[in-house]
């Protein structure tokens, strides 16, 4: 009799797929927000938004990944991170136009199913979702054996906010001699390891666990610290003050990003020496001997959002957020030019 062939057969595992949703389920039920409709496992999430709140709602949409971070999720098996990258790369890309978060959706295409490497991976996203705000209302998990590597997926995202018309943030409110605020990242964040994982473990010849004394930890713990999430700490601000920008330093550092912000008439300078360089950055350029320009147009170099006030404003929202204990440096101003970012002071100055 000829063999009967099922999906399991063809390395894709239904059964295996069940469980993975009900490890998750409690995450991400924990997330929802009063305007979420149905239940997890339908085949589109409901959001019904309260148009109450606004005057001239609009929707604010953003996706993205986690990029080649995820190579050092699966040399050091560790997954409980990697959903908070995902997050927080697309609310805070969000955030900048003043949107609040509302709801997310992940996508995780896998080699072969681990039902707790999925829920590790999810259940990051469902924190990183509480801590943001915002609701995950539905997901995809896709098993796709033969293409994805056995213990290894990719991870990508997207997150819809909301803001009134009249308070979304663009480049038009910005003016010259504006002041630059900056807010600290948590590390690398999810930028840049296309050039982290040629240092340190090409070059350098890491693993992963060894010790830098300079760190504190090991250099993967270093790696895998998760991208900051600045909602909670940003949209009170938003509320309360008059932002003109903001800026979500990612891929392209200082020299891509704040450009994005600025009208095309003006630029900006920034001190470098306003804040303290993380020690990873120092590291990274010392093994790498990376020229200190590439470095600052391709990580974030411990800055991980910008906030554009008016030179009027600034005080007193260092003086806001301060008083919640949120460090913030004032880093530099905005001038009239040629829609370019002069970083000086320290290094810039030898």
């Amino acid at each position: 009799m000829e063999e009967k062939l099922t999906y399991r057969d063809a390395g894709v595992d239904i059964d295996a797929g069940n469980y993975s949703v009900k490890l998750i389920k409690d995450s991400v039920k924990a997330t929802y927000r009063p305007e979420v409709l149905g239940d997890l496992g339908g085949f589109g999430g409901l959001f019904a938004l309260n148009t109450g709140k606004y005057k001239e709602p609009v929707l604010v949409s953003g996706t993205d990944g986690v990029g080649t971070k995820l190579r050092l999720a699966f040399m050091l098996d560790r997954h409980d991170t990697i959903g908070q990258d995902a997050v927080a790369m697309c609310v805070n890309d969000i955030l900048v136009q003043g949107a609040e978060p509302l709801y997310f959706l992940d996508y995780l295409a896998v080699g072969k199913l681990d039902p707790e490497q999925v829920a590790a991976v999810v259940k990051g996203v469902a924190n990183a979702c509480k801590e943001s705000g915002c609701a995950l209302i539905g997901g995809e998990t896709a098993e796709m054996s033969g293409f994805y590597p056995v213990g290894e997926y990719d991870i990508a995202g997207f997150a819809v906010g909301v803001v009134d018309k009249s308070r979304i943030i663009t480049a038009e409110r910005v003016q010259a001699d504006d002041v630059l605020l900056a807010l600290p990242s948590s590390g690398v964040h999810s930028n840049g390891y296309s050039l982290v994982r040629k240092i340190v473990f090409e070059k350098m010849g890491y693993k992963g666990d060894e010790f830098i004394e300079e760190l504190g930890k090991t250099i993967g713990e270093e790696l895998l610290t998760p991208t900051r999430l600045y909602p909670k700490t940003c949209l009170p601000l938003i509320e309360k003050y008059d932002i003109h920008g903001m800026v979500h330093i990612t891929g392209g550092g200082f020299y891509e990003n704040i450009p994005r912000a600025l009208p095309d008439n003006m630029g900006c300078v920034v001190d470098t020496t306003a804040w303290e360089v993380p020690a990873i950055f120092k590291l990274l350029q010392k093994w790498g001997n990376v020229d200190w320009k590439e470095m600052y147009r391709t990580f974030n170099m411990g800055i991980g959002m910008v906030l554009i006030v008016s030179r009027e404003e600034a005080e007193a929202i260092k003086a806001d957020l301060k008083a919640k204990a949120e460090p913030v440096y004032e880093i530099g101003h905005v001038t009239t030019g040629n829609h370019q970012v002069i970083t000086k002071g320290g290094v810039f100055n030898e």
